[in-house]
């Protein structure tokens, strides 16, 4: 193995080969600053990825009070040490000069600095102004998927027990609601049935509309070393472009954008024709599968292929591969979750698992996957739509309970109705009955769809909007307050990536200026306010990140995701655990449904389901009359065509999407040197011999637009799906003269200029990959290249076309196997 690796040209570093059965082998891969030797560390500081949802375990190294690199961590199960680029490079940002450290209030039309008493006296004003004029109903509160578990919970308690309001979401709604719906439809409850260890136990892996290699790039790393052992697994790939996935793939189907559920009625319909259907275990852990069986009776592959625009005998090759699987591991991401008939499409997936009888044992696994950190976290927690603890708004035995953890009287949690979602929000904003929006480390003026129309809502005199993060991002700019937060780093607190694994994040260094916590922050706002519990005690009687953590537990306790056997103590040094960790299982839980399925019965399920098509909510006596003895829910769903189809105007389908080097709207990373040279710019991605069609070159300046505006990219030809054009979605305003949005000076940049609004029925998750776009020159390129990676899945389909990706002299990465966990391992 090589000594050390450019990890911006090779983001995957080198192979450390192991068979099926075998445990993944350690490979710790460090990054210090320039002229920082391992020698002059002071302190290694654990941690793990914020900038992603693989949850990388790592360590800060610390050099008088400051971050000066990070190493991975080879004791921990989710990584074995390995760290992707992200990982490696992105804690540089925390260090940007441009860091917000004092708060800003709106005077004049202009935000300046201010002291936290100013800027807190405000938002605590209009929030009593506002409760005694409009009722909580006219406040709401929009976080993330980066904060830690005792933030979200600290904010669910206070806006659903303080504040009393049902407007609570998170940017989750726009990456993994879907996945937690879906989970929610099959098994009653949240929660991902597999583990990352199920890579290391399957001889078939499945990635639908999952792009691993760049969104969790350390897990396709472990895909990389089974697929250079004995006996290396078949991968099946759907997705319209040349992913790396799609290069290694045994089948590769690029379906035809928005017919999800017609490819995955098709691979059900020849699970069940050829009788490749564990019926023992259908019988005894399952209901529905005769309505799913008359369903996709006639969806067959030939039937399927005049919808997906695809071969029929690859269809029949991949339901081949998922049917002959010894032991199936299936992921899914966001080509589902944001694609039409999202949630009806990731049901399919689930059903495919519950006939073949693939559940809860080692490599056979479903992974809903999540797209950020803490995602998981949200939903836990109550901060994303949902009562905390996964617990169900309908039931009024649960609401009761956990009225009882919070010491307060049940009527005083929000359930007459469902938990506002993100979207329905903003539209409550743009109509004026919310006129305050707490907005915490998150930039919906980049990341919502249809830009111009949130930029609209963000900019009305009459909401007051909060705006907590780390940067003056294109959301900040159009602020009331802006208050500086904390980051990853610089805090206390504990996380859960996308197998339930929680890790322990200490803090390193000391936030810049005065910058707070998002703890700190939430605990000072509840005590500002008085919030109380129905006994006069203060509601929130936690005060540090320990003490919220002890309350969550409470909070947890008998529920899905029960916490209550760990401790910081217990997450401190060694590795991550997946939860549920408590009595019966001190350890953690590898797997969940390994003796049927637990959470899915009327009294215990987290919600009673709803319509696919509609997504009108399924009562508690509709739930009981068909699942009487809460088995998994096998749901059928017929193909439905989108919304909006292309047109002679709009001939393109667009899709939106990530690159491996960038993470949401590059607020960090995009201020890390290394990996904004990787991916600087947005660009536009169309196939071959489309642009041969439009006479159109690599590096040219072209134009997307769609009915709701327009974006400007230089031109990447790829060997994608014809008909489809690609934008990245993380490019804002930040770095450009305007600052916030399109002007005479700043041309569109952004994809969801161009997005719909639009959101799946059952899941309320935004649908950015149904637009219909058209795509014209503005420039020719001049030779200019594209600033897409070539590494990934937007490579040239002409090689000599770009040059290759970089990182320069900078981005060396010291990677080295670890002898010792490998003794360990054969220990165990």
């Amino acid at each position: 193995m090589e000594s050390s690796a450019d990890r911006i040209a090779n983001p995957w570093g080198g192979r450390v080969p192991h068979k099926r059965h075998e445990p993944w082998r350690a490979r710790v891969d460090t990054f210090l600053a320039d002229g920082v030797e391992p020698g002059m560390v002071q302190e290694w500081v654990q941690t793990a990825s914020i900038l992603h949802s693989d949850g990388d375990a790592m360590d800060i190294a610390v050099v008088d009070g400051r971050m000066v690199g990070v190493r991975g961590r080879a004791v921990d199960r989710v990584n074995r040490g390995r760290l992707g680029p992200k990982d490696l490079f992105g804690w540089q940002a925390n260090a940007s000069p441009d860091r917000l450290t004092r708060p800003l209030v709106r005077e004049g039309g202009r935000l300046v600095e201010t002291d936290w008493e100013t800027a807190m006296n405000r938002v605590v004003a209009r929030s009593r102004e506002l409760l005694s004029d409009r009722g909580p109903g006219s406040i709401g509160f929009y976080t993330t998927g980066q904060l830690f578990l005792e933030e979200y919970y600290t904010l669910a308690v206070l806006a659903r027990a303080g504040v009393g309001t049902n407007h609570l979401d998170g940017n989750t709604r726009l990456c993994t609601a879907t996945a937690a719906e879906a989970l929610k439809e099959t098994f009653g409850c949240d929660g991902q049935p597999g583990s990352y260890d199920d890579i290391d136990h399957a001889d078939v892996i499945a990635l639908f509309g999952h792009n691993l290699a760049e969104t969790q790039p350390v897990q396709w790393m472990r895909v990389l070393d089974r697929l250079e052992g004995t006996d290396p697994p078949r991968l099946l790939c759907v997705d319209p472009r040349p992913t790396q996935v799609a290069r290694r793939a045994t089948v590769h189907l690029a379906p035809r954008i928005g017919t999800n559920v017609a490819l995955f009625n098709a691979l059900l319909h020849e699970t069940i024709r050829r009788d490749r259907v564990d019926h023992a275990y259908v019988e005894a852990h399952t209901v529905g599968f005769e309505e799913l069986a008359a369903r996709v009776k006639d969806c067959t592959p030939q039937w399927a292929a005049g919808i997906c625009d695809i071969p029929a005998a690859r269809i029949i090759e991949a339901a081949e591969l998922v049917g002959t699987a010894d032991r199936l591991l299936s992921t899914v991401l966001q080509g589902v979750y944001q694609s039409h008939q999202a949630t009806a499409a990731a049901v399919q997936i689930n059903n495919l698992h519950l006939i073949r009888g693939m559940l809860g044992k080692p490599g056979a696994g479903l992974l809903q996957m999540n797209g950020q950190p803490t995602a998981q976290n949200t939903r836990e927690c109550g901060a994303n739509g949902d009562l905390p603890g996964f617990r169900n708004w309908q039931n009024d035995a649960h609401v009761a309970d956990l009225a009882e953890v919070w010491n307060v009287a049940p009527a005083t949690i929000p359930h007459y109705a469902p938990p506002t979602h993100a979207m329905q929000m903003f539209r409550y904003a743009e109509q004026g009955s919310i006129r305050m929006l707490w907005i915490s480390g998150t930039n919906p003026a980049v990341s919502l769809p249809e830009l111009a129309r949130i930029r609209s809502i963000l900019s009305q005199e009459r909401l007051f909007t909060v705006v907590q993060d780390l940067f003056l991002t294109e959301t900040a700019q159009l602020a009331d307050v802006v208050l500086p937060a904390a980051t990853w780093g610089e805090k206390t607190g504990t996380f859960t990536n996308a197998d339930r694994t929680v890790h322990l994040s200490d803090k390193a260094v000391e936030p810049p200026g005065e910058a707070r916590p998002d703890l700190d922050i939430f605990l000072d706002y509840a005590t500002r306010m008085d919030f109380r519990d129905k006994d006069g005690g203060p509601l929130i009687g936690w005060h540090d990140a320990e003490s919220a953590f002890e309350a969550w537990k409470r909070c947890s306790a008998g529920r899905p995701c029960d916490y209550t056997g760990l401790t910081y103590a217990k997450l401190r040094g060694g590795s991550g655990m997946q939860w549920p960790v408590n009595e019966q299982a001190p350890e953690g839980t590898n797997r969940l449904y390994t003796d049927g399925i637990t959470w899915a019965h009327a009294d215990v399920c987290e919600n009673y389901g709803k319509d696919l098509v509609t997504g009108a909510a399924d009562s508690a006596v509709e739930y009981r009359s068909l699942n009487p003895d809460g088995k998994a829910m096998i749901k059928a769903a017929d193909y439905l065509p989108p919304h909006e189809e292309p047109s002679e105007e709009y001939p393109f389908q667009l899709t939106t999407g990530r690159t491996l080097y960038q993470f949401h709207t590059r607020t960090k990373t995009g201020r890390a040197p290394q990996l904004n040279a990787a991916a600087p710019d947005v660009w536009v991605e169309l196939s071959d011999a489309d642009a041969q069609r439009l006479d159109l070159n690599e590096g040219d300046a072209v134009e997307v637009r769609t009915a709701r505006g327009a974006l400007r990219g230089r031109l990447r030809v790829t060997d994608m799906r014809p008909g489809v054009v690609f934008v990245p979605f993380h490019y804002g305003y930040w770095d450009t003269p305007s600052g916030v949005g399109p002007d005479a000076t700043t041309p569109g940049r952004a994809a969801n200029e161009t997005t719909i609004t639009d959101w799946d029925p059952a899941s309320k998750q935004p649908l950015f990959k149904t637009a219909a776009a058209a795509v014209t020159l503005i420039e020719r390129g001049s030779g200019e290249s594209s600033p897409a990676p070539t590494t990934t899945a937007s490579a040239p389909v002409r090689p000599d076309a770009a040059p290759a990706t970089t990182g320069g002299p900078t981005a060396q990465v010291s990677q080295t196997p670890d002898a010792t966990w490998d003794r360990k391992e054969d220990h165990r």
